[in-house]
């Protein structure tokens, strides 16, 4: 038997299953006729569900959901718009069910050294980390470092990485596009807040000539000198707990030889120290 949760989702009007599909579809710039072909269904039976005049069922709204390339929040948000209760479970990151999780991150992050390497959540919000990001935190202000530590503030906000940053315009663009482009595909006033934020620690300095988009490497300066890092994200594709789906691994890399015989010799004095 379906499970229903009891809220009414046949009003085809503003908060309704109906609603939300054509705000989402407009969102995603698709027609009824291309929707309901990803989905497998007809244009008249997507007509009259966002119209209110019929009633889907699970099994569609959640094809509906992954045509439309919802993530898993987003996709128990339509369930439950519809009537039905959530299908994709929210595990908080220290709970058991995210253990094996856990561990592997770990090695990954413990692997990654001497290089930096994070894993953070959908705002910025660190959740673990290697040695290596001593290199960030190097110089910052204390309250910036309080948890949860939050690496798109940090990295930004003049009191934390932004004066050590040589290239600030550039590399802040790079960070506030990639944000906005994610609240274009997934609204959030939460993030819309964020970006908003971090664009007032950036310098609104024009593009010149001889600009090479993001493919900049960030040039941030150290105790030991300057390193010039590459940066790589990783997320979870086939995660089935939401959670888990807004994770991002952040793994640096250096972009020429003296960064790295810099991060080996920071590593080096690490371990000497402790």
């Amino acid at each position: 038997m379906t499970e229903r949760s009891g809220i009414g989702g046949t009003s085809g009007s503003g908060s309704g299953i109906g609603g939300e599909l054509r705000r989402w579809r407009h969102s995603r710039r698709v027609s009824q006729l291309e929707l309901a072909t990803l989905a497998g269904t007809t244009q008249r039976h997507l007509s009259f569900i966002e119209s209110g005049r019929s009633l889907p069922g699970r099994a569609i709204v959640i094809r509906l959901a992954e045509s439309l390339g919802l993530t898993l929040r987003e996709r128990n948000d339509l369930l439950t718009a519809a009537g039905y209760a959530p299908v994709f479970a929210e595990s908080g990151f220290d709970e058991a069910a995210l253990r094996p999780v856990r561990a592997a991150l770990e090695q990954i992050l413990d692997g990654h050294l001497p290089y930096p390497a994070l894993v953070i959540g959908p705002y910025g919000q660190v959740v673990a980390a290697n040695a290596a990001i001593e290199v960030f935190t190097e110089d910052a202000a204390p309250e910036l470092l309080e948890p949860p530590l939050n690496m798109l503030r940090l990295m930004l906000h003049p009191d934390g990485m932004g004066h050590r940053l040589r290239n600030l315009p550039e590399w802040g663009r790079h960070v506030i596009e990639n944000l906005r482009a994610r609240a274009r595909r997934s609204p959030d006033p939460r993030l819309d807040a964020l970006v908003d934020e971090l664009a007032g620690y950036v310098p609104q300095t024009p593009v010149g000539p001889e600009h090479l988009g993001f493919a900049v490497p960030m040039r941030l300066a150290s105790a030991d000198g300057e390193l010039r890092l590459i940066t790589t994200l990783t997320s979870f594709a086939t995660a089935t707990d939401v959670t888990l789906a807004e994770l991002r691994l952040e793994a640096f890399l250096p972009a020429d030889d003296a960064t790295s015989a810099l991060l080996h010799s920071r590593a080096r004095h690490r371990h000497a120290t402790e």
